[in-house]
């Protein structure tokens, strides 16, 4: 019977075979870098957080249409009515960071849901599974390393995530803009306090709630007045 031929390895080859040992382990380290350079050093580059001086401040998102811009004001004068609304977190504490939303859970101290915690956070107080429900659908410029995603929580994305979830007919079951063109607003704040409970028909009222009628119409001028500026300018 014929022994098989051994193969006589030549140095080059076993050099080569010593050098894939480490290919693996070096891409997992250069990832890792990358990933790295992506959550951390990227904060840096980060536009500050506006610091407003007026009450309902207008939003960091240009254009739009200017019913669902006031609403938005609206929404937000009852949740975060704060000169640094896009950082605040429930409970009135602030954050630094923006990239990704906070996740931090506050606890609640008053009201039905005394002794849970909310993660609610930004000028419209999302939580932090609804962020994760809505973001992958409107979020403007997801970031995306590998298998992993992530939606930069900075102001201007949280005014266009939410403006396009509110301008989605099919989620909500109603076209929002045109019901408040038709001046329906009380339909809108109703179908709406199931996610902002402060709107005046929800679980938890404040003492801004009452007002919400007033400072919506007061918002919408400001944002006729704004859009008719814009389109005198073009």
């Amino acid at each position: 019977m014929k022994q098989p031929k051994l193969r006589n390895w030549t140095l080059k080859e076993l050099q080569l075979k010593g050098v894939e040992k480490f290919i693996a382990p070096l891409a997992a380290v250069l990832a890792f870098v990358h990933l790295f350079q992506w959550y951390i050093i990227d904060e840096m580059r980060s536009p500050p957080e506006p610091v407003f001086q007026v009450k309902q401040p207008p939003l960091v998102m240009k254009g739009g249409d200017p019913y669902i811009r006031a609403l938005m004001r609206t929404i937000s004068a009852s949740e975060a009515n704060d000169n640094r609304p896009y950082s605040i977190l429930y409970g009135g504490q602030h954050v630094n960071d923006l990239r990704r939303h906070p996740e931090i859970c506050v606890t609640i101290v008053t009201g039905p849901n005394r002794g849970n915690c909310s993660t609610a956070a930004g000028r419209y107080q999302i939580i932090n599974t609804t962020w994760y429900q809505i973001a992958p659908k409107y979020h403007p410029k997801p970031k995306q390393l590998m298998f992993w995603v992530s939606y930069s929580f900075e102001p201007e994305y949280q005014d266009i995530v939410i403006y396009r979830w509110l301008s989605d007919p099919e989620f909500w079951g109603v076209d929002i803009s045109q019901l408040l063109q038709q001046g329906k607003l009380t339909q809108v704040l109703q179908r709406l306090s199931s996610t902002w409970t402060s709107l005046g028909y929800g679980i938890e009222s404040n003492s801004v709630s009452p007002y919400l009628p007033q400072i919506y119409q007061k918002m919408l001028q400001e944002e006729l007045k704004a859009a008719a500026k814009t389109k005198l300018r073009i």
